[in-house]
C-alpha cells in the first residue's frame, strides 16, 4: 500500500474540496444533488429551450424550476448568457456551501477556472435566428454582449468581488471540467493562489444538438451507458463548481470536507475528430494515478464517462480493463441521468464523486437491462448501492483525444496508510 499522501515531504500543499455548487436537470443544490444521485432519478424531458420542429428526436435533460435572481444579486441577469447564469450561481452556491465570505475572499489570491464546450452557443443560436430573419443589423446588441465565452468565468470575479483572481474559461469541450478542476488543484498545492473556485458549464443549443443528430447519435428516449441495447446520448446542460483550497486553510477555519483532491491526468491524442483512442484513454488513466501516488487496485469506483455510445462504451472499458485487469472497479455513468452536460459534465462527476465518498453510496447507471459484453463492467444498475468509498476516479472525455482525469480520495487526517 502507499505509505503517505501525494505531496508528502515535497513542500505541495494538500489540496480539499470543500464546497459544492450544482445546476442540474436532477437537481439544484448538493443536497438534492445527492438525494437524486442515491435515487437514481431521470433528468430526461422534451427539449423546450430551442426548436426542436422536424427532428425525430426530441428529448433532452433541461434545467428545470432555477431562478437565477435566487443566487445573482450584484451582476443584472439580462447582461449573463444561460450557461453564464448557471455559472455564476453555481460559483455563489459553492462559497456559501463551504462557508466562506465573499468578503473575506476579495483580500486572497484566487483563481476561477470554469470549463465549457459550446461558451454561450445558446446565445449566438438566436443571434444566428435573428440574421436570418432580420439582417444583421437587427440583431439584439444585448443578446451580442453575452456571447463571450470568457465571461463564464469573467461573470463569477464580477459578481464575488474578487479582483485578486486569474479568471480562464478552458474549452476542451467535454472533458474541460477535469482540466479546469487540475488547473485549480495545481495552483492551491503549489501555493500559488489560496483558494479556486473551478467546474464547468454549459447550456443546451441547437448547434450542438443538431451537430450529435446528424452524426445520428442522439438517443430516441433515454441514455444506456454501457447497455446492449443503448442507442447513444441525450444533450442535457448546467454547472458544477468546486471550492479547492488546502488542507491547512480547511481545518483552520473549521470547514467541512468532502474530499481530498490527490491527482489528476491529462493528455491529447489527436488520433480522430470525434472517436476515441483506447490507448491513449489508458495513457490518461495511468498519469492521472501516478499522479495521484495511487496503485490501479486502491481505486473503489470509476465515474465513467460513459455517453452510451458504442464508440465510447467500448473503448473506454477496454482502456479500463488495460489500466485494472480483470478485477476492474464499478464503473458508473452519471449521463445515464443528467445526460451529456458538455463542459459540465467531468466537473458535476467530480462533485458526485465527492458526495459518494462523503455520504458513503454509488449511484446507479439507471435505464439499464443488459450489460454489453463488449464492456464486461460492474456499472451499478439502476439501484443505488451503500459502500465505504476511499478513493474514487473521475474520467472525463473529449472530440479530438482531449482526455482527464481527476482522482479524489476520503480525507484522512494522518494522510497514512490506504
Amino acid at each position: 500500500m502507499s505509505s503517505a499522501r501525494p505531496g508528502a515531504g515535497t513542500g505541495k500543499r494538500r489540496v480539499v474540496l470543500t464546497g459544492f455548487g450544482v445546476i442540474s436537470s436532477i437537481g439544484i443544490g448538493a443536497e438534492e444533488f445527492t438525494g437524486s444521485l442515491r435515487a437514481g432519478r431521470s433528468g430526461v424531458s422534451p427539449i423546450s429551450v430551442f426548436d426542436v420542429e422536424g427532428f425525430a428526436h426530441v428529448n433532452g435533460c433541461e434545467v428545470k424550476g432555477f431562478a437565477p435572481e435566487q443566487w445573482i444579486s450584484r451582476t443584472p441577469v439580462q447582461e449573463l448568457g444561460r450557461a453564464s447564469r448557471f455559472a455564476v450561481a453555481a460559483a455563489r452556491m459553492a462559497v456559501r456551501d463551504a462557508g466562506l465570505d465573499p468578503v473575506e475572499l476579495a483580500g486572497r489570491r484566487g483563481l476561477i477556472s470554469v470549463g465549457t464546450t459550446d461558451g454561450e452557443s445558446y446565445e449566438l443560436d438566436q443571434l444566428v435566428a435573428a440574421e436570418l430573419a432580420d439582417g444583421p443589423e437587427n440583431m439584439d446588441p444585448e443578446v451580442v454582449r453575452r456571447v463571450s465565452a470568457a465571461r463564464l468565468s469573467t461573470a463569477i470575479a464580477q459578481e464575488l468581488q474578487l479582483t485578486d483572481v486569474e479568471a480562464p474559461t478552458i474549452a476542451t469541450a467535454c472533458s474541460a471540467g477535469n482540466y479546469a478542476i487540475g488547473y485549480g488543484f495545481d495552483a492551491v498545492s503549489s501555493g500559488e493562489v489560496e483558494f479556486a473556485l473551478c467546474g464547468g458549464a454549459d447550456a443546451m443549443c441547437r448547434k450542438t444538438f443538431t451537430g450529435f443528430y446528424r452524426l445520428g447519435t442522439i438517443a430516441p428516449e433515454h441514455c444506456q451507458p454501457f447497455d446492449v441495447n443503448r442507442k447513444g446520448i441525450l444533450t442535457g446542460e448546467g454547472a458544477g463548481v468546486l471550492v479547492l483550497e488546502s488542507l491547512d486553510s480547511a481545518l483552520a477555519r473549521g470547514a467541512t470536507i468532502y474530499a481530498e483532491v490527490l491527482g489528476y491526468g491529462l493528455n491529447c491524442d489527436a488520433y480522430h475528430q470525434v472517436a476515441p483512442n483506447g490507448d491513449s484513454v489508458a495513457q490518461c488513466m495511468s498519469i492521472a494515478l501516478a499522479n495521484a501516488g495511487v496503485k490501479p487496485e486502491e481505486v473503489d469506483l470509476i465515474s465513467a464517462h460513459g455517453t452510451g455510445t458504442k464508440a465510447n462504451d467500448i473503448t473506454e472499458a477496454g482502456a479500463i480493463r488495460k489500466v485494472f485487469g480483470a478485477a476492474t472497479p464499478r464503473t458508473i455513468s452519471l449521463k445515464s441521468m443528467l445526460g451529456h452536460t458538455m463542459g459540465a459534465a467531468s466537473a458535476l462527476g467530480a462533485i458526485a464523486c465527492g458526495l459518494a465518498i462523503t455520504h458513503g453510496f454509488i449511484p446507479p447507471t439507471i435505464n439499464h437491462t443488459a450489460t454489453d459484453p463488449e464492456c464486461e463492467i460492474d456499472c451499478v444498475p439502476n439501484h443505488a448501492v451503500d459502500a465505504d468509498l476511499r478513493i474514487v476516479q473521475n474520467n472525463g472525455l473529449a472530440f479530438g483525444g482531449n482526455n482527464a482525469i481527476v482522482i479524489l480520495g476520503k480525507y484522512e487526517r494522518d494522510g497514512g496508510d490506504r
